[in-house]
């Protein structure tokens, strides 16, 4: 007599969901690998002797579809994931160009105040008691 263990079915599902995922994950990357130790030969290039063909099994057309499947669902993970970032940090982003505008802004104001200030009052006349020499 075999003992089964009570799961409540949606766990079963979803521990055959996950192996679903996991098997789809490592078909994908055995594609990729593959991929990668033997690169597909142009058509235009003439077969060399010196070529092996690889003992690994064919291409098919489902794997292709299914190695596009992968990069196009990872460059949209990443897109999307930038595009999150970028849109939580733009406040602050704005908020710190505004702030250095306007202190550049205050800074060029005082800069002018000042040098109007100063123009206006003009230096001090020189007193008589002085030395020339000790005003330069």
């Amino acid at each position: 007599m075999m003992m089964r263990s009570h799961q409540p079915p949606s766990d079963h599902h979803a521990d055959d969901h996950h192996h679903q995922h996991s098997r789809l994950l490592h078909d994908l990357s055995t594609l990729v690998l593959n991929l990668l130790r033997s690169p597909l030969p142009f058509p235009d290039d003439p077969p060399s002797p010196l070529r092996r063909t690889p003992s690994s099994p064919a291409f098919t057309p489902a794997g292709f579809a299914s190695l596009m499947l992968g990069m196009s669902l990872a460059l949209m993970l990443c897109g999307s994931v930038t595009f999150f970032i970028g849109f939580m940090l733009m406040p602050w982003v704005l908020g710190l160009v505004v702030f250095l505008y306007l202190a550049g802004i205050v800074s060029a104001l005082s800069f002018l105040g000042r040098s109007l200030l100063c123009f206006a009052t003009g230096p001090p006349a020189p007193k008589k008691d002085i030395p020339s020499w000790k005003l330069l």
